[in-house]
C-alpha cells in the first residue's frame, strides 16, 4: 500500500509543486528559529541564571531585521532606578 513518497511523486507529477513549496517553507521556519535561538539576545533557552535577562540586552544592538533611523537615549528615570534595586 505505502510505496514511499518518491514513487507517489513519480506517479502523480502534480504532486511535485507543492511538495516543494511546503518543503520550501518548512526549511525556512527551521532555519530562522536556529537563526533566532543563536544570533538574538533576546531568545532564552536556560532560565537558570540571571532572573532577569533583559538586563544583557545590548540597547545600541538593533534587535530586529530591519532597523531604519532607530536611535537609543537612556530614559533618566529608569537608570535612577535600575541604580537604587542593585
Amino acid at each position: 500500500m505505502n510505496k514511499g513518497l518518491w514513487h507517489t511523486l513519480k506517479t502523480k507529477k502534480e504532486l511535485i509543486p507543492l511538495f516543494s513549496i511546503i518543503s520550501l517553507a518548512a526549511t525556512g521556519a527551521v532555519s530562522f528559529c536556529i537563526y533566532s535561538l543563536f544570533r538574538k539576545s533576546d531568545v532564552i533557552i536556560h532560565k537558570i541564571g540571571s532572573s532577569e535577562p533583559w538586563e544583557r540586552v545590548d540597547p545600541t544592538k538593533p534587535q530586529k531585521l530591519v532597523t531604519i533611523h532607530q536611535k537609543w537615549e537612556p530614559i533618566e528615570e529608569l537608570e535612577t532606578v535600575k541604580k537604587l534595586r542593585k
